[in-house]
């Protein structure tokens, strides 16, 4: 009998599947490759997908961006899910998706959620209250009783990944994260993920890398000569570069000699940009100019892939810089060695010299210092 927490009778009965997480670019990036194999492992399964917005608000003035997001853009066009949940960004529409989904009468839910894990069970149960769901369990203390009894409606767990003080200093390997997705997929469904297919990867629709293309020469940019793309944001600020270091960056590679005759393009994100432009507006002379994907997430793996050097702090770009095949050097803290990019041969890592330092202490000078040859 195969060992695995989905009874396969019941996957061979099944005829739709709803995963619940709370995705970001970076989570998927990686995690893409697994729902790919269980598509082909299982072509008979519609897969849903619950993608829950942590950044939930009541506050009508911040949904116009959380409906946006990028993500959508993605999830929607890999031609993977027959359904994809996006309206959670809203108390209201929240609870509107939770009914919209009891309707659907999953008969196998399954949570990736590593934060709230037990809020996240409660959902589950909420949105299929007679199916099988499995979630993320981690140990709870003897008398929670509250947890204890809410892990009791799970059918079956995954156990929780823990990333140590021995991990994040490098005195113990740690496995990246793209495994840690493989083998939640082989613990649920006896899927063996090989290590070449968990390579990230984007499929860009024509149109976008048209319009990159265009863009590029509305730019005036010489494409004879290297192009860069500098990103110092991350959705956390202890990950992030301001974009005075950016700046200063350029700059500073300008004044080299491989670099200086060097394209670069400044990613800022939608609602940032405006204030950018007045502060830093690019023009034609200087060979910089500032970015953003502002109409739909394939812009910007679509400029990604038009670069010959990507230099990101710790966010979902230097993932993408490893599904597009173009040379990164990332910026990270300690925190995280599960996520550093996957491809070493074409990334290089600068880590914070202290496990608690912020990105911010990586100095421009050090990454002049790792500048690959051209």
């Amino acid at each position: 009998m195969t060992n695995q927490l989905i009874p396969v009778d019941l996957l061979s009965s099944s005829r739709k599947i709803l995963f619940v997480a709370h995705l970001a670019l970076g989570d998927f990036t990686y995690m893409q490759n697994c729902f790919r194999a269980f598509r082909q492992a299982y072509p008979h399964i519609q897969m849903h997908l619950w993608v829950d917005e942590l950044r939930r608000t009541s506050d009508p003035d911040k949904w116009e961006h959380l409906k946006k997001y990028s993500l959508y853009d993605w999830v929607n066009g890999c031609g993977l899910f027959e359904k994809v949940y996006t309206q959670t960004y809203s108390p209201a529409l929240y609870q509107q998706s939770i009914a919209e989904a009891r309707s659907e009468h999953y008969p196998i839910v399954v949570s990736f959620a590593v934060l709230h894990r037990h809020e996240y069970v409660k959902l589950m149960r909420e949105l299929s209250p007679e199916g099988f769901i499995v979630g993320q369990k981690k140990r709870v203390r003897l008398l929670d009783l509250r947890k204890h009894l809410i892990y009791r409606k799970l059918d079956a767990h995954i156990p929780a990944y823990k990333i140590t003080r021995q991990h994040q200093s490098g005195a113990e390997s740690v496995p990246h994260i793209s495994a840690i997705y493989a083998d939640w997929f082989q613990q649920l469904f006896n899927l063996n993920i090989s290590e070449q297919e968990r390579l990230p990867f984007v499929t860009i629709p024509q149109q976008w890398q048209n319009w990159a293309q265009q863009q590029l020469i509305n730019w005036h940019f010489n494409q004879d000569v290297p192009t860069v793309f500098l990103n110092g944001f991350s959705k956390s600020p202890e990950r992030s570069w301001s974009l005075e270091r950016v700046m200063e960056l350029a700059t500073a590679m300008q004044q080299t000699d491989q670099w200086k005759q060097a394209n670069f393009i400044i990613n800022v994100i939608p609602e940032a940009l405006g204030e950018a432009r007045t502060r830093f507006g690019g023009d034609a002379q200087s060979r910089i100019q500032l970015f953003s994907a502002d109409e739909n997430f394939y812009q910007l793996p679509a400029m990604l892939g038009r670069c010959d050097l990507i230099v990101s702090v710790e966010t979902a770009i230097m993932h993408l810089a490893n599904a597009v095949h173009v040379p990164v050097i990332a910026l990270m803290r300690q925190t995280s060695p599960e996520w550093t990019p996957i491809n070493k041969e074409i990334s290089t890592v600068i880590k914070t010299g202290a496990r608690k330092a912020w990105v911010e202490e990586i100095s421009v000078q050090q990454v002049l210092e790792v500048l690959p040859a051209i």
